[in-house]
């Protein structure tokens, strides 16, 4: 009576059922075989017709199980419990037929205990557990004792016991194995998980953190940057006779009128942000509009722009911080070029498979592995002035768009940022907010 285990890992009910399912069928295939061999190798007399009957009932309890199966409605707790009390209970009645519990295949009654630990809650694994002890105290006082090999000495008798005992031993190590490594698995797996949203956690965190005092901060500076435009305007007046003084102080007026700038441009950011304000716009003209800003941004930077005509007219719901992410991964590409001695950075847009994907390449000195992992994630910076804030920013927005930031090295030197953004989410971000 061999088992064998389903390529279906049971996180839940429904997962349970269609591993019991495909468990079961494995299991009257190994039943048949067991019974022919008994019965046309050993010549025992066993009772084939109830036997038979048995593997009937199984096997129309696995029909109708797969029949469950194809109906896409909720399947309850409670069920697997049940498939599990009609195994339990037909193995019991073959075990009945066939020597009780002295059937060297009494250990499978385990199995279920197994199967139940994996995705059921513990008042529903104590109910298997009581039924599979049960079966086990009636088999060892009621039962079928099978009749004895004549052909065999005692001792050859003994050995057909042994390897009876050794065949369910192996099918019950095997299974545990294999069910306790899939746990195992699927534990380190939500350790990992939890370990990177921690990550995140921390991360978002921390850019709250940031955006809260910039928007203090921005308040504060409001008021001396008007006072600052406003006696430099005076100056302004009172020297303009003085030619070289008159050209410092504009200067100073446009950095201050720069400054003023960023500030209400950084509160209209965080105006939109918190209503969820979206701009539709195509991805070529999302390209168009960084180039511009980047340009006024480092005008010493030669942006190299490519954009796949098949991507470019597709419109797109942005938000100021998607625009934002790509002028901070230019600007790193930038500074990384400029580290190297070069002035080129490289700007690509494409559609693939459902994805905008955005790649910046600089011609730096390149990144390592453990460079490429980190700064995407926490406020890590390999620049001597950088804060770090910008790839970790421009990965909280691709993940808010259920994209993904990474980074590659680029063939020929440098390093090659892909955002990647689907477009699906894209398209009705508008429609969310």
């Amino acid at each position: 009576m061999a088992h064998h285990v389903g390529r279906t890992w049971p996180h839940g009910p429904r997962q349970l059922v269609a591993s019991l399912a495909w468990l079961r069928l494995c299991a009257i295939t190994g039943q048949i075989l067991t019974i022919a061999f008994v019965a046309l190798v050993l010549h025992l007399e066993i009772p084939l017709p109830s036997l038979a009957a048995g593997i009937a009932v199984l096997a129309l309890f696995a029909l109708l199980a797969f029949f469950r199966l194809r109906q896409y409605t909720r399947i309850a707790a409670w069920e697997p419990v049940a498939h599990i009390a009609v195994d339990t209970m037909v193995l019991g009645y073959l075990l009945y037929l066939t020597g009780g519990a002295s059937n060297p295949f009494i250990s499978l009654l385990v199995m279920p205990i197994t199967l139940a630990a994996t995705a059921l809650p513990l008042r529903s694994v104590s109910i298997v557990a009581v039924l599979s002890v049960g079966m086990y105290l009636l088999l060892m006082r009621y039962h079928i004792t099978l009749p004895e090999v004549t052909d065999f000495s005692s001792s050859r008798r003994f050995n057909l016991h042994l390897t009876g005992m050794a065949i369910s031993f192996a099918i019950t190590a095997a299974m545990l194995g294999f069910f306790i490594a899939r746990l195992a698995r699927a534990l380190r797996a939500q350790q990992a998980e939890a370990e990177l949203e921690r990550e995140r956690a921390l991360r978002d965190e921390g850019i709250l953190a940031i955006a809260t005092q910039a928007a203090s901060t921005a308040h504060e500076l409001n008021t001396p940057l008007s006072t600052m435009r406003t006696l430099l305007s005076e100056m302004d007046r009172e020297h303009a006779n003085d030619a070289t003084l008159n050209s410092d102080i504009r200067l100073l007026i446009s950095q201050a009128d720069r400054c003023r700038d960023i500030l209400r441009e950084l509160v209209k950011v965080g105006s939109n942000q918190l209503a969820g304000v979206a701009e539709w716009t195509s991805v070529a003209e999302l390209a168009e509009s960084t180039r511009d800003a980047f340009s006024l941004l480092r005008p010493e930077i030669e942006v190299v722009y490519t954009i796949d005509p098949a991507i470019g007219e597709q419109r797109i719901a942005v938000v100021p911080a998607m625009h934002h992410a790509i002028i901070n991964l230019l600007n790193n590409a930038a500074d990384a070029s400029l580290a190297n001695g070069d002035t080129r950075v490289e700007m690509q847009a494409r559609g693939v498979d459902g994805v905008l994907e955005l790649g910046v390449r600089d011609f730096g000195k390149g990144m390592s592995a453990i460079q490429q992992a980190g700064p995407a994630m926490r406020f890590e910076t390999t620049k001597r002035d950088g804060l770090g804030l910008g790839l970790a920013l421009a990965n909280a927005t691709a993940e808010r768009f259920g994209g993904t930031l990474v980074a590659e090295a680029a063939t020929g030197g440098g390093t090659r940022q892909h955002l990647r953004l689907p477009l699906a989410r894209l398209d009705n971000h508008a429609h969310e907010s």
